[in-house]
């Protein structure tokens, strides 16, 4: 079908002012040309096969197929995954733990952790744009060495001097 249609439309129309341009040419030839044309393998005419089977179709489902690559990583000390050369954190109760990430053709990398459920969400970004990082996943972390850091008065380093 995709060869079908770059050596039968694309040839013939190169250049469009804009999608919704694009869109009403194709309909047009798919009208005209496309579905008036005896169908090579299955010998019939292409609108009057769809017509037949036509009420056979049912509707598409309310939610999008997954088409994400699914993998697997393990989550560092520090609260972070590699995914192609770049680091994504991830809630700090999972370091150590295996998670599912899905990487979606969009850009978008969702985790999950072992239960199914989405503890992470981000942007894939390219290497040279470094880590990615939501304050929220380490949070705790940050609370816990703060108080645990030693607070005294600035004089205490002047009298050093």
């Amino acid at each position: 079908m995709v060869r079908y249609i770059k050596e039968n439309f694309f040839a013939r129309y190169r250049v469009f002012e804009s999608l919704a341009q694009l869109n009403q040419i194709a309909e047009q030839w798919l009208r005209d040309e496309a579905d008036r044309r005896m169908h090579g393998t299955v010998r019939e005419i292409v609108a009057e096969r769809f017509a037949r089977e036509a009420p056979y179709l049912k509707p598409l489902p309310v939610l999008r197929f997954d088409t994400s690559y699914h993998e697997r990583r393990g989550v560092s000390w520090d609260g972070y995954i590699e995914v192609r050369g770049n680091r994504y954190s991830v809630p700090d109760k999972l370091c150590g733990a295996q998670v599912v990430v899905h990487l979606s053709l969009d850009g978008v990398l969702r985790v999950y952790d072992r239960a199914g459920e989405l503890v992470a969400r981000h942007l894939l970004k390219p290497m040279s744009e470094g880590w990615s990082y939501e304050p929220a996943h380490h949070r705790a972390w940050w609370e816990q060495t703060l108080t645990a850091v030693e607070r005294r008065p600035l004089k205490v380093y002047e009298e050093v001097l």
